[in-house]
């Protein structure tokens, strides 16, 4: 005869002991059944019967004949189909105290995920995981290679909640995380196609809305943190990135990256680092359009964030990398005559921002400390459409400009819709497109020179002047006569004492 399981015997020894036990209460001595009527009576024992049946109904599973069961091992979702889509990482062997190399599990982890069931598609030929995670547990995992997709073609699919560090042996020119395409693609197991097979490069895309959230990235000063390749709505959510000697995120290509509540450094420092002259590698590289870093902090690297992409966003960007003075730069965007660039709310700490040929760039609402400034490039010599307003700047006093040109490659010729206005400045030396000043004097020419704070050299566009007599009964005749030089010449038919107010724009 079959044994039967353990569980069924302990739900129908719980049924009989409830029963028994409302039995004797009603038939005490001072029993309430006398309130009872006899059907009453019935439908109670009728709820205890059902009852009974429900707990042996419950299917169950028979524990081995052991005496003492040992501990089960967690089971992924690729063993249990109606299992939530969570991967446990130490399941698959990683070792949570950084001591083992873990690529093998992680990757095994990631690999399962890529098998698991699909919920229809994202972007065309993108297969929607549904939300599946790999977690790793809040432990720190040894990476001897990057940490690369099993293929591409799937998405909705989140990596949170641990350490990743490399070890002394990875790839000086890899990225702990790396959403490129893979150079081996996933092979069928147990005659069950996978994902990735199914729908394998029919997306432009590699991968989209891949989730990196919760993590600490210690590249050991071999390559770099995160790189995320091709890819479409990507996420990096409070991550902390340092070590790294290349770069600490990378995107290239594809569209839409988020970079938010995130820190990244070469070195771990607040300020005032020792070795700061020697600091070197970019903090985050966009060579990609339409993405947004925002409330970001960058602490040690020679280029806090390198944009070579248009239709970019920085805002909220803390930038203390490397100072100007030891070489370093905030924020340098390097796409010359299609800039495209936002840059609003953000924090340019002792490094500044440069900007190649700069063409309808926006920086608003910003702080810019210890004498940082902003450098416009001459590449080609354009400059266009282009608006530096509302800034904050604060310097030594030692006359640095808040806005400098950088004409060695040649003079900008080509100068369109540049505004540089309206900027607090405390301890710098103002540049702007517009200039406002006056003179007086008792005679017949009034002259005002706006090189001190004009931005570029002989050039300006518009004159707006008013001239006022203050004695006499003469009415004189007056008149712009000269602009070269960014100095205006007003002059009058006759001799008189006057005011007069100049107003400029370039």
């Amino acid at each position: 005869m079959d044994a039967v399981p353990v569980s069924m015997l302990m739900g129908l020894a719980l049924a009989m002991a409830m029963a028994s036990l409302l039995i004797i209460q009603v038939s005490g001595q001072n029993s309430p059944v006398d309130h009872f009527s006899g059907g009453h009576y019935s439908q109670q024992m009728r709820k205890m019967q059902a009852l009974k049946t429900s707990l042996l109904r419950r299917d169950s599973v028979s524990l081995p004949p052991s005496s003492a069961a040992a501990p089960s091992p967690s089971i992924s979702p690729s063993q249990v189909g109606s299992a939530p889509r969570l991967y446990l990482v130490t399941s698959y062997g990683a070792d949570p105290t950084g001591v083992a190399d873990s690529t093998e599990a992680i990757l095994g982890a990631l690999s399962d995920a890529f098998k698991g069931p699909s919920d229809g598609v994202l972007m065309e030929g993108i297969a929607n995981l549904g939300g599946a995670r790999i977690d790793l547990e809040g432990g720190s995992y040894l990476i001897s290679r990057p940490l690369r997709f099993p293929a591409t073609g799937a998405g909705n699919l989140m990596v949170h909640g641990g350490t990743l560090k490399a070890s002394d042996t990875f790839p000086a020119d890899g990225y702990l995380i790396d959403l490129s395409s893979s150079s081996s693609n996933q092979k069928k197991e147990n005659n069950q196609t996978t994902v990735d097979e199914q729908l394998i490069s029919s997306s432009t895309y590699n991968y989209e809305f891949i989730t990196l959230r919760d993590l600490m990235l210690d590249s050991n000063y071999r390559g770099g943190g995160i790189a995320v390749i091709n890819s479409l709505r990507t996420t990096i959510d409070n991550c902390y990135i340092a070590h790294f000697n290349t770069t600490g995120i990378l995107i290239q290509g594809g569209h839409e990256t988020l970079v938010h509540s995130s820190f990244l450094g070469q070195h771990i420092t607040a300020g005032g680092d020792p070795g700061e002259r020697s600091f070197s590698g970019t903090a985050i590289n966009i060579v990609s359009n339409d993405n947004a870093i925002t409330d970001v902090v960058i602490f040690s690297a020679a280029v806090g964030v390198m944009v070579s992409g248009q239709a970019n966003t920085l805002s909220g960007v803390h930038c203390y990398n490397k100072a100007t003075g030891f070489g370093g730069t905030g924020i340098y965007l390097k796409l010359p005559s299609l800039t495209q660039t936002r840059i609003v709310n953000c924090y340019l700490d002792y490094t500044g921002i440069v900007a190649e040929d700069p063409v309808q760039l926006h920086i608003s609402s910003s702080f810019f400390l210890g004498d940082a400034y902003i450098v416009f490039k001459s590449i080609n010599g354009v400059a266009r459409g282009v608006s530096v307003v509302g800034n904050m700047f604060s310097g030594s006093g030692k006359g640095v400009e808040i806005v400098q040109l950088d004409q060695g490659n040649g003079p900008f010729k080509e100068i369109d819709q540049v505004v540089v206005d309206g900027n607090n400045v405390n301890g710098m030396k103002v540049r702007a497109t517009v200039g406002r000043d006056s003179t007086q004097g008792n005679g017949t020419s009034w002259s005002v020179d706006f090189n001190p704070i004009l931005l570029f050299p002989n050039l300006i566009r518009h004159v707006q002047y008013s001239l006022l007599t203050t004695g006499g009964a003469s009415f004189p005749l007056h008149a712009l006569r000269n602009v070269s030089g960014n100095r205006v010449v007003i002059e009058s038919n006759v001799a008189v004492p006057a005011s007069v107010f100049v107003t400029v724009d370039q």
